[in-house]
């Protein structure tokens, strides 16, 4: 099941995305959600999706976990373009039949959501897949620890925000395991209405709420038993440096950005 699933997930390699500081790769990503943001035509479009196939080579991330990253989403997806196909207001019309109107700003509006929900999910998933929990972990601290002199728990939410982050998939594959188990005891999940399969759910959904609960307890034990009390005093096996690869990366993501806002500033 973890193997469908690519958030949440670390992927050990030596790549150059794997080898950038966590704080530089975390900076990166809300530079990345900029860009995806600032998009709104369509042939400027291509720009970010070359952006994320180059991400992707750069770190050595096999295509498959391109396809897991969006597996989760596909209903969301369906649903987001469909209602914006319907929803969205538009003066030039392709169709109209009763209540159904379906414009040429609508489909455009449909398009752009979906492909930015998808940029979106893809791109951030290269950071869970590049980075460690534990790196991850300290990129965030460091990068809230300006924070702390407002008295702002920087350490304990970085931890929190990690620990559900790898839970996930954790997660998954428990809710996979008591599935299967349901299954062999006659349980159906495909049958009926939705109503009735939301139902069928309930024997899935009682147990895992219990494990996770179980293993929520079993950590919060575990880090009692090392003497783990917070950020303070806390010191680090392997301390964060800057190198010449995290400025090289942050200025060519900063011109693609700047280069992306003139042209959609241009007239296309």
């Amino acid at each position: 099941m973890t193997a469908n699933i690519s958030l949440g997930q670390f992927l050990p390699g030596n790549s150059v995305v794997h080898r950038l500081d966590p704080r530089t790769k975390i900076f990166l990503m809300a530079i990345y959600i900029a860009i995806v943001f600032v998009v709104k035509s369509l042939p400027v479009f291509l720009l970010p999706i070359a952006l994320l196939i180059v991400m992707f080579a750069f770190a050595r991330v096999p295509a498959s976990y391109f396809f897991s990253a969006l597996r989760p989403m596909k209903w969301l997806l369906v649903f987001m373009f469909i209602l914006n196909l319907f929803a969205t207001p538009g003066k030039t019309v392709w169709l109209e039949w009763h209540f159904i109107r379906l414009t040429q700003e609508a489909v455009e509006q449909a398009v752009y959501i979906t492909l930015r929900l998808i940029l979106l999910v893809a791109g951030t998933s290269i950071l869970t897949l590049t980075t460690s929990p534990i790196a991850l972990t300290d990129g965030l601290e460091k990068l809230m620890s300006p924070l702390r002199k407002l008295r702002f728990p920087a350490h304990e939410l970085a931890m929190m925000m990690t620990i559900a982050l790898r839970f996930i998939p954790t997660l998954m594959e428990e809710t996979d395991r008591i599935q299967k188990a349901q299954m062999a005891r006659g349980a159906d999940f495909e049958s009926g209405n939705i109503f009735q399969r939301a139902k069928s759910m309930i024997p899935v959904l009682v147990p895992l709420f219990v494990s996770a609960f179980r293993r929520a307890d079993e950590l919060a034990m575990a880090m009692e038993s090392r003497c783990y009390h917070g950020g303070e005093g806390r010191t680090r096996m392997r301390e964060l440096h800057f190198h010449a690869r995290d400025l090289i990366a942050t200025l060519l993501l900063v011109v693609v950005l700047v280069g992306i806002i003139i042209l959609e500033k241009l007239p296309l």
